[in-house]
């Protein structure tokens, strides 16, 4: 099987081994994974062919919004990312539409349960976990729903350590930590109810949502107070190739990756360098996977820079002002097509270069599931919104706006509120805040003593290690968080390394030169491996500007508040130490480019529409007659009309009807679906098998 089983950070659990079937072959899963974890575990990468033109399926974003993983389960159709694996399911491709079930006279119909709830938060992210852990804490009566089977959201995907404040939002932490220490506080609340596994289906004109709980019974929840917190879902581009197998949104990766532990790629090309295409190359790489390369569109990465900065120093190449032409191959990705734009983004002829790849991840931004909140908004709720279903930002943000809606909700009820909203909220949008450009500074070595020093050279929301400082000697200036941290030294560094431990860019390293003025020992942070390096091991130490030679390990430590950081100290020569910001334990593989792949595609052969296999050629011909309507071009094309509800191809034809110079006011948006989730109609009726009632 394709799983991993060993990891720098997390921990790897025997888990209970099944078997089930999936086109009639008997293969071996873990119990419990989802079913598409589960067959890319056997690679498996394709899950049907679509009814219209055959085209091969896969995944997208591993997260329910989109049906690209649809498969059938003993007859009934799901979407695979969804559904736990159990022993001996019977599971076959979705090819086209299945067959409908015959009538079934054993089927029961029951009463849909009606509960009340003083407050109903729907989403068990960063936002939802600190927001019902306020409301809880004041005894209300609360109900948390979350479609997983995992409390956290995006933060159980988060192997990282987390930046911002260690007192407000855990910063110094992983994502995994943070994760369990709110669902910890959460779950030890007794006036709130945790639903797990359960979906929100829609919110309805007479103030009841609807849930599917538990996946398989029905309820309509009325609430006096409704906080969405949905997170947010993939954008995706529109390219020749967009929807192979082997295509597929960064949080999807992750997914695969850092919650169920496969190993989903051997060589990964990334389209985006913002913080999660950014992050997601560097879990390849701690997961032992190839990052191939990472491009993007801008002059420069919109990410942290330390982000930047660690894959650069691992010797990933990065291709700034490039985007991509084309994913290749036939029923599965094998290379990609990328090329160089000039200042119009437009691609330069004669610089497409063409690299064997089997993965290629889409971390163009996010789009907001804010639809539950909208809806509510419109049919007279009291309702709030927190987190990425708010704005787009960081998790650290989330964390923060949760609070910050939560207390606004205590307010409405008329709750003393002791806190300051408006300074919250102003710290908040300091959480949010995209990071400038990065300062360039000369640092001065003092060639005595013992001291960190410093390579963070961007003003982002961050300061753990002025926190944890035992001599409290690292400070930035005026206290801000969005300062650079300095060693003031007044008193003596006693070389602890907590520093160096908790930075979450890997920015922060220690000299000494107590021993050796000449020869000064310097520590580095090392998160690549989970076994412990032994003194006289060789590694490759690194500057900014490529690797500066191989050097044994004097020492190695693991410090008990950070278990998952190695310490590694290694004597250098003084001139390489004052360039040294890094170390790793091998060459990556370079790349280079195939002969570059020859085919011409036309907007026919690029497809907006996922589930119902629409091209831009089909869309560009109705809107250049005239076609101003999402209706109408929904009634011609069928977009917008698959399983996921045009989620993802809704943004694209927004975009295609601009270049084509159509302003939004002229476009007469679509009637948006009562229901947001796909679900089967029997759950309506809370249909229930009567063999399994007596």
């Amino acid at each position: 099987m394709h799983n991993i089983t060993k990891h720098p950070i997390l921990e790897i659990k025997k888990k209970k081994e099944i078997t089930f079937t999936f086109d009639g072959k008997v293969l071996t899963g873990f119990e419990g994974m989802v079913i598409s974890s589960a067959l890319f575990l056997n690679k498996i990468k394709i899950f049907g062919h679509h009814v219209k033109d055959n085209s091969p399926q896969g995944m997208f974003c591993a997260n329910g919004q989109c049906a690209q993983c649809n498969v059938i389960v003993d007859g009934i159709p799901v979407k695979a990312c969804m559904i736990p694996l159990k022993k001996g399911m019977n599971i076959k491709s979705c090819n086209g539409l299945p067959e409908l079930p015959p009538i079934d006279d054993s089927v029961s119909v029951g009463d849909v349960e009606i509960i009340d709830s003083e407050v109903l938060v729907i989403g068990a992210g960063p936002a939802g976990l600190s927001a019902t852990k306020v409301l809880g804490t004041q005894k209300l009566q609360v109900i948390l729903v979350d479609d997983k089977s995992r409390l956290g959201g995006k933060l159980v995907l988060q192997t990282h350590k987390f930046f911002g404040s260690e007192e407000d939002v855990y910063a110094g932490k992983r994502g995994i930590e943070i994760a369990k220490i709110l669902g910890d506080s959460v779950r030890s609340l007794s006036n709130v109810k945790v639903w797990k596994n359960s979906v929100c289906l829609a919110v309805f004109s007479d103030g009841f949502v609807g849930i599917l709980k538990n996946n398989k019974e029905y309820v309509l929840v009325k609430t006096s107070y409704l906080l969405i917190a949905t997170g947010a879902r993939e954008k995706m581009l529109v390219f020749p190739g967009n929807t192979l197998p082997g295509v597929y949104g960064a949080g999807a990766f992750q997914t695969l990756v850092n919650r169920d532990l496969v190993r989903a790629a051997d060589d990964v090309f990334i389209i985006g360098g913002g913080n999660v295409g950014l992050i997601a190359g560097y879990h390849a790489i701690q997961a032992g996977m190839e990052v191939v390369g990472l491009i993007e569109a801008l002059p420069q990465c919109g990410g942290y820079r330390v982000h930047e900065d660690k894959l650069r120093r691992l010797g990933v190449p990065i291709y700034t002002n490039h985007t991509i032409i084309s994913a290749n191959g036939m029923n599965k990705v094998e290379s990609i097509t990328i090329g160089q734009l000039d200042n119009d983004f437009n691609i330069i002829s004669g610089t497409e270069k063409t690299f064997p790849c089997d993965t290629i991840l889409i971390a163009v931004g996010l789009n907001p599931v804010d639809e539950f909140f909208h809806k509510a908004k419109e049919f007279g709720f009291k309702v709030w919104v927190a987190g990425d279903a708010q704005e787009i930002a960081e998790a650290s943000a989330a964390i923060f706006t949760g609070k910050i809606e939560a207390l606004k909700i205590l307010k409405e009820m008329r709750f003393e509120i002791s806190e300051n909203l408006d300074e919250l909220q102003k710290f908040a949008n300091i959480m949010k805040s995209k990071p400038p450009q990065p300062i360039k500074s000369d640092i001065l070595f003092k060639e005595e003593g013992i001291y960190p020093v410093f390579y963070c050279d961007q003003e982002i929301p961050c300061n753990p290690c002025t926190s944890v400082c035992p001599q409290e000697q690292i400070e930035t200036i005026n206290n801000s968080i969005m300062q650079l941290p300095y060693f003031k030294g007044e008193q003596e560094c006693i070389g602890c390394g907590k520093c160096v431990a908790v930075c979450p860019g890997l920015a922060v390293i220690l000299m000494d030169y107590r021993n050796d003025k000449d020869k000064p020992l310097v520590t580095f942070p090392l998160e690549l491996t989970n076994k412990k390096l032994e003194k006289e091991e060789k590694v490759i130490v690194v500057g900014n500007k490529g690797e500066l030679g191989e050097f044994r390990v004097y020492r190695s430590r693991i410090l008990k508040e950070f278990p998952k950081t190695q310490l590694i100290t290694v004597q250098l020569p003084s001139e390489i130490a004052k360039q040294a910001v890094a170390i790793k334990l091998y060459k990556r593989r370079y790349s280079e480019p195939l002969e570059l792949y020859q085919k011409s595609y036309t907007d026919d052969d690029i497809i907006v529409c996922r589930c119902e296999r629409v091209s831009v050629g089909e869309i560009r011909k109705w809107i250049r007659s005239g076609v101003r309507d999402f209706n109408e071009l929904k009634a011609l094309t069928k977009v917008g009309m698959g399983a996921c509800g045009g989620k993802t191809c809704t943004p694209l034809i927004e975009k295609i009807f601009r270049e084509e110079g159509i302003s939004t006011e002229e476009i007469i948006p679509g009637t948006k679906r009562p229901l947001f989730i796909e679900v089967p109609m029997g759950i309506f009726a809370s249909a229930k098998d009567k063999k399994e009632e007596l």
